[in-house]
């Protein structure tokens, strides 16, 4: 078994040329331009599939952050833990068969990583063009606090199972 990466993958999906269908991808690249903690990585995962396989199997946490047509008000954010790739959003947007193949390979390989999902509503998948609506990129600001506070939470619980371990070890 190989040594994981012990930094959390803040992953951002979505097509950035098909408007709020890439707002994962838009909050990632926004976050890669901030001054981050030494404890995430981020990742333009773009429209997602099989080549971000290595990516799941090198961490033991990862943040996805991606589009849904679910019906509830676009911009509308909410995280989600899925285990099984049943436990995603059934409306993911135009990459959802490759995602949930891919969690589903994960699991038979039993390199299935802790994931945590952000997903955004969106309305519909606009053809060609990198503008966002206005709903949703207003979101992004707030979605970048969340996926960073996360990460924080997570780092302070390795810390703490990391301290918990060495005095059980004592």
């Amino acid at each position: 078994m190989s040594l994981k990466e012990q930094k959390t993958l803040i992953l951002g999906i979505g097509n950035y040329l098909m408007g709020d269908e890439g707002v994962g991808v838009h909050t990632a690249l926004q976050l890669q331009d901030m001054d981050l903690p030494d404890y995430v990585e981020v990742v333009d995962g773009g429209t997602g599939g099989f080549h971000l396989l290595e990516y799941f199997e090198n961490h033991e946490h990862v943040i996805l952050i991606d589009a849904t047509l679910d019906g509830n008000q676009p911009g509308n954010i909410r995280l989600i833990k899925p285990r099984f790739a049943k436990d995603f959003p059934r409306a993911m947007s135009t990459h959802d068969i490759g995602l949930k193949d891919m969690v589903s390979a994960l699991q038979w390989m039993e390199k299935m990583p802790d994931i945590r999902l952000f997903v955004v509503s969106i309305e519909s998948i606009q053809q060609q063009g990198i503008e966002m609506t206005k709903e949703v990129k207003a979101v992004i600001p707030d979605l970048m606090h969340r996926v960073l506070q996360l990460a924080h939470d997570i780092e302070k619980e390795k810390i703490s199972q990391g301290k918990l371990l060495e005095s059980v070890m004592l």
